[in-house]
């Protein structure tokens, strides 16, 4: 791990996206909430949260970090018969919290496709990337 002791404790935000695409009929049953598991983003809210709090426990040298707030959004595009996971994570520490946002959309993501496995084996997750930080010594960043 790199050490981050003799860094200061700044306010720092990471936003991270993804995309899971799937057939029309699965995306109605979601938007419906009649899936068999019942309410899908409801669960991948949750998922996406647990997966932001448990970044370290997955990627081997992620530092544990005290989070301060994790805000999870879902958009829902019919004509594209996909769903947009943005995740947004804050703390107040000496290191950044990109991972946690990633990690929570993809676990989102990942979550809806469990739920709808069943109905829709052939779902695409992609697109998962960061779109922005703030804070920390290198300054704020955003994609494109």
């Amino acid at each position: 791990m790199v050490d981050v002791g003799g860094k200061p404790e700044t306010h720092r935000v990471a936003v991270a996206t993804g995309s899971i695409q799937m057939q029309a009929l699965t995306l109605r049953a979601i938007s419906d909430g009649t899936a068999k598991k019942g309410d899908v983003l409801g669960v991948a809210r949750i998922a996406a949260i647990q997966g932001a709090k448990r970044t370290s426990e997955l990627i081997p040298l992620a530092h544990p970090l005290i989070i301060n707030k994790v805000a999870v959004e879902f958009v829902i595009n019919a004509d594209a018969g996909s769903i947009d996971c943005t995740a947004t994570v804050e703390t107040f520490g000496r290191t950044g919290v990109e991972m946690e946002a990633l990690c929570a959309a993809s676990t989102g993501l990942l979550t809806i496709y469990d739920m709808v496995k069943a109905m829709d084996r052939g779902m695409v997750i992609s697109q998962i990337r960061l779109l922005e930080k703030r804070g920390g010594k290198s300054g704020d960043w955003a994609g494109q």
